[in-house]
């Protein structure tokens, strides 16, 4: 369904992402672990065609994405929810879905978009900025899921949320890979959040994969040994 080839990643002479090498099946939850620096969003990033690479390729199926642009790559299937967020705190929750309406025929928000968030619908006419923390990243996974992407990036999806918000979070993506047959990649520090979600880990470290764990195998003593600092 995705896959990473020989990718590295490089901000002027610094090499961040080195030469990496993972795919991702069809229907698969994947998360990216790592501590804080290791490179986790740079590579979520660049994915998305924000940051450049320096080396390699990305393909959705049999689309190479490698030269493209961030809005083509949406619009061959590609979906993105930052770090931190970044909903329009000045307009409201409808308008915000909107904006992810641009690569698609519809007009109007799919209403299965409010089924997998019913507060979105309660709250459609309220502004983004006035939502909490855990709505705002509803906000923006629904706003993600508005271009009917193939697959789904997730950055660091956990951060400022409320564990109770942070185990609905989870229920719903499996929900949402369940029944939009969607693959989705999360960035993660959260191990409980990453177990409850993933089919499967990858370590990063300093730019690298270091481990690689089924989630029905997983030995999570070895995966939080490279989270601690």
């Amino acid at each position: 369904m995705f896959a990473v080839s020989n990718y590295q990643v490089a901000y002027g002479q610094s090499e961040v992402i080195h030469n990496l090498n993972f795919s991702i099946r069809p229907n698969e939850i994947v998360a990216i672990m790592g501590r804080n620096g290791m490179g986790k969003t740079t590579l979520m990033k660049s994915l998305m065609g924000i940051q450049p690479s320096r080396k390699g390729s990305v393909k959705l199926g049999d689309t190479d994405l490698t030269s493209m642009k961030s809005y083509q790559r949406v619009a061959s299937g590609m979906g993105f929810v930052p770090q931190g967020r970044m909903i329009f705190s000045t307009m409201t929750v409808k308008e915000n879905i909107e904006t992810g309406l641009t690569t698609v025929k519809d007009k109007k928000v799919p209403p299965d978009l409010y089924e997998l968030f019913p507060v979105l619908l309660e709250m459609k006419s309220r502004r983004g900025g006035n939502l909490s923390g855990g709505q705002q990243q509803q906000l923006a996974i629904a706003r993600a899921l508005a271009s009917r992407p193939k697959v789904l990036l997730l950055d660091e999806p956990t951060e400022g949320i409320q564990p109770s918000i942070i185990r609905e979070m989870a229920r719903t993506l499996k929900r949402i890979r369940d029944e939009k047959g969607l693959s989705i990649i999360v960035s993660e520090q959260v191990l409980s959040f990453a177990l409850d979600i993933a089919d499967r880990i990858l370590v990063l470290e300093k730019g690298d994969i270091v481990a690689e764990e089924d989630r029905a195998s997983v030995n999570e003593a070895k995966i939080a040994a490279y989270l601690s600092v």
